[in-house]
């Protein structure tokens, strides 16, 4: 007799209990390569995810590969993106594929096919979604993720300058947008008492009271966030608390240049894993 999977958000939390919020940004664009002495090829990026993974694997609650930096490579780099996926899966580590899919339908499903039906070749944990064609349009994609174990990141207080032109525009209900995103979020998520939601937000470590003001925090008690922003974009640990106050604990940390500018070697980036893993602890 089959059993359900454990859902995403029960890993997740405990994943974070036991290793902390740090997740580890895997962004292999052209400039990092080189300084690490590695060619802007497919055989590069293999190299590159590789050593990452066995570096952080064990620091790190997840890994977070931006998709379009092997997308770039055509047909050979998302081979890598797949090896790498699949490793990480092997390892016992967490990964949360940035995709930013978003879309209505049979082309929905499909994304979600691609990335959330276990066996898929790009089969990740977790993917990054938008839901700025209407958060019901994302249901196909949370339909999938709730069956098999799988989660989802709604894009919702993102941390680039422009992003409060649309998420914190009003709705007709003189509702901010990144609200009804939050209310969607744990709408769905249909997390029991005490247990993260498998459905999370992405919310900036960068966009001040927003997430407070907007009151995102009241509406999504249960969901994880995904927060992205810290390091080379500016925020720190002081910036976590006055973000997101008493959710800080939900918020997992995504940091990339400043994690991987300690490579291309790997008992550095170990290193330099385990310090920021404290730091955010």
């Amino acid at each position: 007799m089959s059993t359900a999977p454990a859902s995403f958000g029960r890993r997740l939390q405990e994943e974070t209990a036991a290793r902390g919020r740090l997740v580890a940004g895997v962004d292999p664009h052209a400039a990092l390569l080189e300084s690490w002495g590695l060619p802007d090829s497919p055989a590069g990026l293999r190299e590159f995810s590789r050593t990452v993974l066995e570096a952080v694997a064990g620091h790190v609650v997840a890994l977070k590969p931006q998709s379009a930096f092997f997308e770039r490579h055509g047909s050979a780099g998302v081979a890598v993106l797949e090896e790498l996926l699949a490793a990480a899966r092997a390892a016992g580590v967490l990964t949360i594929l940035d995709v930013k899919r978003g879309d209505i339908g049979s082309t929905m499903d499909a994304y979600a096919q691609a990335h959330l039906l276990p066996g898929a070749p790009l089969e990740a944990d977790a993917i990054t979604v938008s839901p700025y064609l209407g958060t019901g349009s994302l249901d196909p994609a949370a339909r999938l993720a709730l069956a098999h174990g799988k989660g989802l990141f709604l894009l919702a207080l993102t941390s680039n300058p422009d992003g409060p032109q649309v998420q914190h525009a009003l709705t007709a209900q003189d509702t901010p947008v990144a609200l009804e995103i939050a209310r969607h979020a744990e709408r769905i998520g249909g997390a029991a008492p005490g247990e993260w939601s498998s459905i999370g937000l992405v919310v900036g470590a960068t966009v001040g009271d927003a997430y407070r003001r907007l009151g995102l925090d009241a509406a999504a008690p249960s969901v994880p966030l995904l927060a992205p922003g810290v390091g080379a974009q500016g925020a720190g640990p002081a910036e976590i608390a006055d973000v997101f106050g008493e959710r800080a604990g939900q918020a997992l940390v995504s940091v990339s240049r400043g994690l991987l500018a300690a490579g291309p070697d790997r008992a550095a980036l170990a290193q330099r894993a385990e310090e920021l893993a404290t730091t955010f602890r």
